[in-house]
């Protein structure tokens, strides 16, 4: 009976180390860009919230101003009140 030969599996079981540091690098790069877009999107919604609560803000105000005045539209530079139009005329409060 002839002896069988013992198969060697030629299979390596681990990459290079330097394909290991590429794979960790990129991997570490990829976390760092996700927890970066994380923040950006925390900052981006506080923003957008504060953004709302200011215009909540200034609609209070313009109902003021339109309680007030009759309108809200205001020249922001100089405070002048521009008063709707009737007939041509501007209609001016004293």
């Amino acid at each position: 009976m002839a002896k069988k030969e013992e198969v060697v599996d030629l299979k390596p079981e681990k990459v290079t180390e330097e394909q290991l540091t590429k794979i960790q690098s990129l991997v570490d790069r990829i976390n760092q860009t996700q927890m970066n877009v994380g923040q950006l999107e925390t900052r981006k919604h506080q923003a957008l919230h504060y953004l709302a609560g200011t215009n909540d803000e200034l609609q209070v105000v313009q109902n003021e101003l339109t309680d007030q005045y009759g309108t809200f539209d205001v020249n922001i530079q100089d405070g002048t009140i521009n008063y709707p139009k009737e007939n041509g005329e501007a209609d001016k409060k004293d």
